[in-house]
């Protein structure tokens, strides 16, 4: 489990950059949302990797972490997932404003 998670990180965050590396406004924000996936798995497995396992208190398991999922890294992951979102939004208005303006999408106003 954890190779393969640790597998999509090294492969959503390399496209990533990849795609970050491209001339073009489009190409960098899409690497953008990508490594912000990236970052978002990999402090998502920084809570541990955790199968059936409950997510709140249940009567007749005993309450330590040993016996629960932590809630820290997927409240972290929400709160970023939807400042990604906003970001990601924020990024296509200046990318279309900048478009109108320049009549271009290259990043450095070049084609």
């Amino acid at each position: 489990m954890e190779a393969v998670l640790s597998l999509a990180i090294g492969v959503l965050l390399g496209a990533g950059v990849w795609l970050i590396l491209r001339p073009r406004t489009f190409q960098v924000v899409i690497g953008l949302s990508l490594i912000a996936y990236a970052v978002n798995l990999f402090i998502f497995s920084m809570g541990g990797l955790a199968i059936d396992e409950e997510p709140i208190l249940v009567d007749g398991v005993p309450a330590d972490l040993a016996h629960y999922a932590d809630p820290m890294p997927q409240a972290l992951v929400l709160t970023a997932i939807v400042i990604s979102f906003a970001m990601t939004a924020l990024l296509l208005v200046v990318l279309l404003a900048s478009r109108g303006l320049s009549g271009t999408d290259h990043v450095d106003g070049v084609e």
